[in-house]
């Protein structure tokens, strides 16, 4: 029996079929392999246009896609899609998540709770040194490091948190078998072994240009903060801390001289209201991620506690912002978001963006408070 997964990687390689086309041809096919073996007329009955039908019928009538799987394979290639378990939480909360991805490595549930390190390839001394303060010390912290793969901050993060046996993401603007910059094929190596390279860019795919701004939107969505370390103001870490703003996650920007190019970048962004970070601690106090390690070894506890007990009968299906959350339970602040941040970790709530809520009702017997 063929695996589902192959049309997935079918329909990723058509041009024009994104996210919004693949829930619509899901919602009308019912799933991925239906589609697929379509005829023409339905497909264009199902919404594509004539040029994306186009493209589709290019790439069905042309691609082995027994071919393109068994190349996966033997790369040992992960692929993930909406329909798995194992897709990224944080990735699947914005809109439109890339349908299929592509990665060598692991995803643990761990790197839920991660920050992106992002900046310009042509960093100062300044930048370097701040770079791996911030990796080392993130990655120390239990805190899994996000990047893209580039020269200058993106490596120097990357290698910070290996350095602190850690563990850190690589985001390639191309396929995971097309690492880029080459130099850094050792790297993505380590990191392989330590975290995961992942793309949502077809096995094969070159790094083009184009594909590096998508590429930080998946940067930023895997993130629960995006710290910006240098940039210039045309910089591609300013389009990540766009993506991060708009999908609600905080933006941090280190300072940097008026004078230096690779600071302009940083200090319009805290004139415009990102966080000032001056150490890592303010990453970790403002994301509550101070107690990572010990909030980990909480997940085998059972919440016994009377607080979690109020907040998980508070939120249901519908998301529910913390501000909505203290008022109902008539609790201090500072109070339901240390112990929201800690019920999430144990699988008991999940945050859905913007600071809302829900509550995870798949729970065991491990979630019962005795009552």
């Amino acid at each position: 029996m063929k695996d589902s997964k192959l049309y997935w990687v079918g329909f990723n390689l058509v041009k024009g079929i994104g996210a919004v086309r693949m829930r619509t041809l899901l919602a009308y096919f019912g799933d991925a392999q239906t589609a697929w073996q379509a005829p023409a007329d339905v497909l264009q009955e199902a919404g594509l246009g004539p040029k994306v039908l186009k493209n589709f019928l290019k790439v069905r009538e042309g691609v082995s896609l027994d071919e393109v799987w068994e190349n996966i394979q033997a790369q040992g290639i992960t692929v993930l899609t909406w329909e798995d378990e194992g897709y990224p939480r944080r990735l699947n909360e914005i809109d439109n998540p890339p349908p299929v991805l592509y990665l060598r490595g692991q995803l643990l549930e761990d790197d839920s709770w991660a920050v992106a390190v992002v900046g310009t390839r042509r960093m100062t001394s300044y930048g370097r040194q701040v770079a791996e303060e911030i990796g080392y010390a993130l990655a120390s912290s239990g805190i899994t490091v996000v990047s893209g793969l580039a020269r200058g901050v993106d490596a120097v993060s990357h290698s910070a948190a290996l350095s602190a046996g850690g563990r850190t993401l690589a985001v390639l603007g191309s396929g995971v078998d097309r690492i880029y910059p080459p130099e850094h094929r050792d790297l993505a190596e380590q990191i392989t072994a330590n975290g995961a390279v992942l793309s949502d860019y077809a096995v094969g795919t070159p790094p083009e240009g184009v594909n590096f701004p998508p590429r930080n939107r998946i940067i930023a969505a895997l993130s629960k903060a995006v710290v910006v370390v240098e940039a210039g103001v045309q910089s591609g870490a300013l389009i990540t801390a766009a993506f991060a703003a708009e999908q609600g996650r905080e933006v941090f920007a280190v300072p940097g001289s008026m004078h230096a190019p690779q600071s302009k970048g940083t200090n319009v962004l805290i004139q415009q209201g990102a966080h000032i970070m001056l150490d890592v601690q303010d990453v970790l106090e403002i994301l509550n991620l101070s107690m990572i390690n010990e909030h980990r070894s909480a997940r085998t506890v059972l919440p016994s506690d009377a607080t979690e007990a109020k907040l998980y009968e508070i939120l249901g299906a519908e998301p529910l912002h913390v501000d909505d959350i203290r008022a109902q339970s008539e609790l201090p602040i500072n109070k339901v978001s240390s112990t929201l941040a800690l019920m999430e970790l144990k699988g008991m709530v999940r945050q859905v963006g913007g600071m809302n809520y829900v509550a995870v009702h798949e729970r065991g017997n491990s979630y019962e408070t005795g009552e």
